[in-house]
């Protein structure tokens, strides 16, 4: 943010802060029905098994309550499912209403049909009582939302003491000589990908943009501590270009 909040970031560009929600959600509708398959052919897959080590951190046992945050089509839902168990319950939570609708037809289509539920709305103004929840997760979705610390207040907030916010990211690469080739294929091949299986060549080139524009590991360490949590910790995932933070709520 700068400008005393009055403007921020929509990929490179600096657009009002009043506007940014609109250009994201404008993203969003147009590949919807894509994401999934988009998933799979840019990271080939990869994003499945971070999702998997995402799990290991939610901490989640058997009759718990779990909330996804930009929860989409609703992968981390399904994994959090899982270990929740019939007796649990999680609940995506997405301001994109066809994401929901894609990721609801799924979870029918998967057979989760009692545990996990769909609620529209928006990250920084989360619709749920404090303490609901034992844990609160964000996959792929943090950086689009327009103020980030707002939205790690919110997943504090409504998790319950004890409980632990956990956020999957795409991050900063380690390596200098990989973060050159990593540079190249994300403005690249990504942005070709996306015209040609979703004909939005600027939906994926704001992908890129918006990821490099995202708070490196340390400084997202620092923003989750800021929201009130605790003991945050991070592990990179493949060089940096991924990276989980997990934080405690007391």
């Amino acid at each position: 943010m700068k400008e005393e909040e009055k403007t921020t970031h929509f990929g490179y560009k600096d657009v009002p802060v009043e506007e940014k929600k609109g250009l994201v959600k404008g993203v969003f509708d147009s590949v919807a029905g894509k994401y999934d398959l988009m998933n799979d052919l840019m990271s080939m897959g990869t994003h499945r098994i971070w999702k998997r080590i995402l799990m290991d951190e939610t901490g989640l046992r058997p009759g718990q309550k779990a909330l996804d945050v930009a929860g989409g089509t609703a992968d981390i839902a399904m994994l959090m499912a899982k270990k929740t168990g019939p007796a649990g319950k999680v609940v995506v939570f997405d301001i994109n209403a066809d994401m929901l609708r894609y990721g609801r037809e799924k979870t029918v289509d998967a057979g989760f049909l009692q545990n996990i539920t769909f609620a529209q709305g928006d990250a920084e103004d989360i619709s749920f009582a404090d303490n609901s929840f034992h844990c609160a997760t964000v996959g792929f979705g943090i950086r689009n939302v327009t103020r980030i610390e707002k939205a790690f207040r919110e997943m504090t907030r409504v998790v319950k003491p004890g409980g632990r916010v956990v956020c999957l990211e795409f991050s900063h690469p380690t390596n200098t000589a990989f973060s050159k080739l990593y540079d190249k294929y994300s403005f690249s091949v990504i942005p070709f990908i996306g015209e040609v299986m979703t004909k939005n060549r600027d939906a994926y080139t704001y992908l890129a943009e918006s990821i490099r524009k995202f708070p490196p590991q340390e400084e997202l360490k620092a923003i989750m501590e800021s929201a009130g949590l605790y003991k945050v910790r991070y592990h990179n995932l493949f060089n940096g270009i991924a990276a989980i933070h997990t934080g405690f709520k007391v």
